[in-house]
């Protein structure tokens, strides 16, 4: 693997590249947020992980119009909120999220969550493919996306490409999931692996539970860094893109520190628990 910087990209399946490293802003106070986001772009992150649900999308584009930073140097992405899956609801907030933000366009659209039945989970992504074929959007992918949503949506791919010609479809090109060592679905891994599917990581931090955990505590004393940094540094070499989030600026500033040192092999096979516990909320196991 080559190495990483805090400037590497990874190359997704619409062609565009995306930072691999992220920056979240889930829970982040709209009135907070615009400082929050400059402070972070500053520190050198640049990709900011948003949401409909989040209700920071306009603070947030202004930190980025704030950085000093060229728009087309920051990648933004968002989400159709879970509760609004339909077609229509995700045309509404496609429109609003352009008028919000003010940009000419979304790096990454995402569907929050698996949730509001077969139908409206394809009619709201039919609403992200004609986004990207109106030069609205770049990217389109998924979030919390168990291996049997994965496999109802690549169905629907596969036979409107058939029927109606090659991409009319739509590219799937993330998947947003929590992963972490306690939580590393290698299930839904290797699925977005096999179709070179980027897995992006949120609560790649499992919501600061394990900073004492005894997994952690030795190969954070060992590598001479912080149990953060542990395991953001083990979900870049997994190949993930780890979403790390953050009010304070020294926190910000640590969680981008990440690219001095190396885990072995031996350590990272130590972070395999094969265990399977969320922190957070889990629709990847939904079956409506």
């Amino acid at each position: 693997m080559a190495a990483l910087t805090i400037n590497s990209k990874y190359r997704m399946p619409s062609g565009y590249e995306i930072p691999v490293l992220g920056f979240g802003v889930y829970q982040t106070p709209a009135d907070e947020a615009s400082d929050i986001v400059q402070h972070a772009i500053k520190v050198g992150y640049k990709h900011i992980d948003s949401a409909v649900a989040y209700r920071n999308e306009q603070a947030s584009a202004d930190g980025i119009k704030k950085s000093g930073i060229a728009r087309e140097d920051v990648f933004f992405t968002t989400k159709i909120a879970p509760m609004k899956m339909s077609y229509s609801n995700a045309k509404e907030h496609i429109e609003s999220s352009l008028k919000l933000t003010g940009f000419d366009y979304i790096d990454l659209y995402l569907l929050h969550a698996p949730y509001g039945g077969k139908e409206n989970r394809i009619g709201a992504w039919k609403a992200l493919v004609e986004g990207v074929e109106a030069g609205k959007i770049r990217s389109i992918g998924v979030s919390n996306y168990g291996v049997h949503h994965l496999d109802e949506l690549e169905t629907y791919i596969k036979s409107t490409d058939e029927k109606e010609g090659a991409g009319k479809g739509g590219v799937l090109s993330v998947n947003q999931i929590e992963l972490h060592p306690w939580l590393a679905r290698k299930d839904i891994a290797e699925w977005c692996a096999k179709r070179n599917v980027i897995l992006q990581a949120y609560s790649p931090l499992v919501r600061n539970t394990r900073s004492d955990d005894p997994l952690l505590v030795p190969l954070a004393k060992k590598y001479g860094k912080t149990a953060t940094q542990i395991l953001l540094r083990w979900s870049l070499q997994k190949g993930f893109v780890p979403l790390p989030k953050s009010v304070t600026k020294s926190r910000i500033e640590e969680n981008a520190q990440l690219y001095d040192f190396e885990l072995s092999e031996e350590d990272m096979k130590t972070l395999d628990t094969g265990v399977y516990e969320p922190c957070a909320w889990d629709p990847t196991v939904s079956h409506d």
